[in-house]
């Protein structure tokens, strides 16, 4: 359950990358910052393609002892040996993804604004619930979702919870003791040093 400790970062990949430089960017900052998860998410269906960059990041994350997951593709996982799925898709697929991937794997959900979805998801067994965005990002319907639910969340359920989409220092300073993961991804990959962007959004937090 989430406290007055300090959340984790989940950290999420932007939805396309050069092979030749991300792989050395991500273990430079994850060499820079604790980080405990990495989401690869990115865009598109090309299975091969997104099965060369889970082998790439798969090595810079493990040889860190930092968890991969990857976005929706619960083939992907098993068979490049990462270490679960975040699925964008609410509670649907929660129980089939564990049946493929079996009792130790990260089964995560997003869930949006939706209260009643993130219990559904916990209820089918994820081990996080996802809900967002909580700044000006359109993810999902582009619905907010507020402080309450985290509170409320945080108070009633024991499944860890992560902010996401659009966080800012505020953002961050106002989230902190209600979430477990704040999970980062857009806000610091646009420019030419995303570890300082990272420090710097994680300021609030000391």
């Amino acid at each position: 359950m989430a406290s007055t400790d300090r959340p984790q970062i989940y950290l999420i990949t932007p939805p396309d990358f050069g092979l030749e430089t991300f792989p050395d960017q991500l273990a430079r900052l994850l060499d820079g910052t604790e980080i405990a998860c990495i989401r690869l998410a990115m865009a598109g269906s090309d299975a091969d393609k997104i099965g060369r960059a889970a082998d790439a990041l798969r090595l810079v994350a493990h040889e860190r002892d930092v968890a991969l997951v990857v976005e929706t593709h619960v083939q992907i996982a098993e068979r490049h040996g990462l270490d679960g799925v975040h699925l964008t898709d609410g509670a649907r697929n929660v129980r089939a993804a564990r049946k493929v991937l079996g009792a130790d794997a990260i089964v995560g959900a997003f869930c949006g604004d939706s209260r009643h979805e993130g219990m559904n998801a916990g209820e089918s067994g994820a081990d996080y619930v996802a809900f967002g965005p909580v700044g000006d990002l359109p993810l999902g319907t582009g619905t907010k979702a507020d402080r309450d639910l985290f509170a409320w969340w945080s108070e009633m359920i024991e499944v860890p919870v992560v902010a996401e989409g659009g966080l800012t220092p505020t953002l961050i300073t106002d989230l902190a003791p209600v979430s477990d993961f704040l999970g980062i991804g857009t806000e610091i990959w646009s420019g030419e040093d995303p570890l300082a962007a990272l420090k710097a959004l994680l300021a609030p937090l000391g």
